[in-house]
C-alpha cells in the first residue's frame, strides 16, 4: 500500500487504520503465539484465547478489507490522474 511505502502523518486516517493493523498483528504473534494473556489496562480481565481468536477471526479481516477497499480507491484514483496526463500530453 501507498502509505506504508510513503509514510504518513498522523492526520493520514487510512495510515493509522494500518499502523493498527499492523500493530495487533504483531502483538498476536509475540504474545499469542506463546500462549501468553493480552493485558488491557483499563479492565481487569485480558485477553484471553476467546479473545484473541475473535481479533484474529473479524476484526484483522476487516481492518484487511477496509485496507483493500482503500487500495482499490486509490489504484482508480492513479488511473484517472495518468489518463488525465496523457491526454494533456497528446494535446
Amino acid at each position: 500500500m501507498a502509505t506504508h511505502v510513503l509514510g504518513y502523518g498522523p492526520e493520514d486516517p487510512v495510515g493509522l487504520v494500518e499502523s493498527c493493523y499492523r500493530a495487533v498483528e504483531w502483538i498476536l504473534a509475540t504474545h499469542a503465539a506463546k500462549g501468553a494473556l493480552i493485558p488491557r489496562p483499563w479492565i481487569d480481565h485480558p485477553y484471553g484465547e476467546e479473545e484473541i481468536t475473535l481479533l484474529e477471526e473479524e476484526l484483522l479481516p476487516a481492518m484487511a478489507g477496509f485496507l483493500a477497499r482503500v487500495e482499490a480507491i486509490d489504484r482508480a484514483i492513479e488511473a484517472d490522474q495518468e489518463l488525465e496526463v496523457a491526454a494533456h500530453h497528446a494535446r
